[in-house]
């Protein structure tokens, strides 16, 4: 936005309010323009998943992640793109109905207990 002469908004310690500028609205003006769409529809999350930097392993996950989703929605699909936990932790696109939520985070699964381990919480 700054680099287009925008106006970005900051709060007194210089953070991007980013309440005020709606990163995710902008990202999907961005992407509609550059790929003509009619719609868009913005989803995000109600709260932060995470409060550390990516390690090398999240990138190269949310890079994979990222190539996956998009050819899914070249193709059409929807669902939301992760590692399905039911077929092996296959990367794919999941099922909406699949994970329509309710279910209970399980804090015993190895990998949780291994980022706890990693990050000294454990």
């Amino acid at each position: 936005m700054e680099a287009a002469g925008e106006h970005v908004p900051r709060d007194p310690f210089g953070h991007v309010q980013l309440d005020k500028i709606n990163p995710g609205q902008w990202f999907a003006k961005q992407f509609a323009a550059e790929l003509g769409a009619d719609k868009v529809l913005v989803q995000k999350s109600g709260y932060f998943s995470r409060s550390a930097p990516a390690n090398a392993a999240d990138l190269a996950l949310i890079r994979e992640c990222t190539r996956h989703a998009v050819d899914a929605a070249l193709r059409g699909e929807s669902g939301v793109v992760g590692q399905d936990e039911e077929r092996g932790d296959e990367l794919r696109v999941i099922e909406f109905e699949r994970i329509a939520g309710g279910k209970a985070f399980d804090a015993s699964v190895p990998w949780f207990a291994e980022l706890l381990r990693d990050l000294g919480q454990a």
